[in-house]
């Protein structure tokens, strides 16, 4: 088994290739298998974001193993105008979807529910297939609600200083 603890810079030649959706991205713990076959563990430190296309991980051996994003049935969402698009987007944030944002489209995964409501806001909604590499986030850390006992993750008090606290 090729075992894989460590991301590392991006490199112009690789040994092996991973191809993962984006909710295999998503996993700092996995078992997988290389495009040619061979078994992969993955154990990458955890609350990290979600694996990149094109970034490189180092195995144990040293060898080098590069991850390809790969290809996810998605709605492709587009509006007659940059106002319905931003509407379109506030609904789906509202709801905690994680988009892929482009020049005048939005994507997401493949979800009927959330299709009916982007056509009943005059969103034009089609399905493709394509790579899914939605935005991290303002935290970067992928989805997360901070808890007050989970120092890891307690943002409020450095990034919302309403006041001086006494």
């Amino acid at each position: 088994m090729l075992v894989i603890h460590r991301r590392t810079a991006a490199q112009p030649t690789w040994d092996a290739e991973l191809h993962l959706t984006f909710e295999a991205r998503s996993k700092s713990r996995l078992r997988c298998f290389s495009a040619s076959g061979e078994e992969v563990g993955l154990f990458l430190e955890r609350g990290q974001p979600a694996l990149q296309d094109g970034e490189c991980l180092q195995a144990e051996d040293g060898r080098i193993v590069r991850v390809v994003a790969r290809p996810e049935q998605l709605l492709h969402v587009t509006c007659s105008s940059p106002f319905e698009l931003m509407r379109a987007a506030y609904h789906l944030g509202n709801r905690h979807v994680a988009l892929q944002l482009g020049h005048g489209w939005l994507r997401l995964p493949d979800d009927y529910v959330l299709k009916a409501m982007l056509e009943q806001l005059g969103a034009e909604v089609s399905t493709v297939e394509a790579p899914y590499q939605p935005e991290q986030g303002a935290y970067g850390g992928g989805h997360h609600h901070s808890h007050a006992g989970d120092a890891e993750f307690s943002y409020a008090p450095r990034l919302h200083q309403f006041g001086a606290r006494k």
